[in-house]
């Protein structure tokens, strides 16, 4: 008996826990004789979400020196009350980023992208890519600044001003003879650390070394007498 009876241990049956389908523990089968659907809950179809969209976005090393914020504008497609036509929708995404963060960090925002009546919108995933610099390259929390210098310089030694990503300048004298590759290091002038941003990594002064293309008899000359 399912309704307005005493159950057999005194209890009404309104006040006990009834199974939204009393028959479910009769039978592993459903009504026409088929096997119940025992992965959907209860008829229930599992939607499966789209695969996620991923999308670059280009930031320079001065913003990843200092932070920032960006705001990205997306369009999808969303579902009228009707459930079956569409509208478009744009919207504002807004991404902090944080100092010190490495290239390839994602920042996701779940069932973002286009809605549809059989799947669960996909999530928008943001790649941090580093934009091009006209001076340095990055490695890490460090940043590699080439310096071109003459065969002469690299022989004689020579000053270099070393320019940093906050906008300051040291002067570095050089007074060993440079070999092509040869580095030297500015420490704590790099970018922030991204689990430690009030410390950072190392600015890498990296030499490489112009040889002439060719030589004048009378120089070959006197670069015998004089070289070792």
């Amino acid at each position: 008996m399912f309704f307005g009876r005493r159950a057999a241990n005194g209890r009404d049956e309104d006040d006990m826990e009834v199974d939204a389908d009393p028959f479910s523990s009769f039978s592993s089968f459903n009504m026409n004789g088929f096997p119940r659907d025992r992965h959907g809950g209860r008829g229930q179809i599992r939607r499966r979400q789209d695969p996620a969209i991923n999308h670059q976005l280009k930031v320079s090393l001065e913003e990843i020196y200092s932070g920032c914020t960006k705001r990205m504008k997306i369009s999808r497609k969303r579902l009228n009350p009707d459930g079956g036509s569409f509208r478009t929708e744009d919207k504002i995404l807004t991404i902090e980023i944080k100092r010190g963060w490495k290239e390839g960090t994602k920042i996701t925002f779940p069932r973002e992208g286009d809605e549809s009546p059989n799947t669960i919108p996909a999530d928008i995933v943001f790649v941090i890519k580093d934009k091009p610099h006209a001076h340095f390259k990055r490695e890490g929390s460090n940043i590699i600044y080439p310096v071109w210098v003459s065969l002469r310089q690299a022989l004689c030694g020579c000053s270099i001003s070393v320019p940093t990503i906050d906008g300051k300048s040291f002067n570095l004298k050089i007074n060993e003879v440079l070999k092509p590759g040869m580095r030297k290091t500015l420490a704590g002038q790099g970018l922030p650390f991204p689990k430690s941003p009030d410390q950072r990594g190392d600015l890498v002064v990296e030499f490489q070394v112009n040889f002439p293309d060719s030589l004048s008899p009378s120089t070959k000359d006197v670069l015998k007498r004089i070289m070792p």
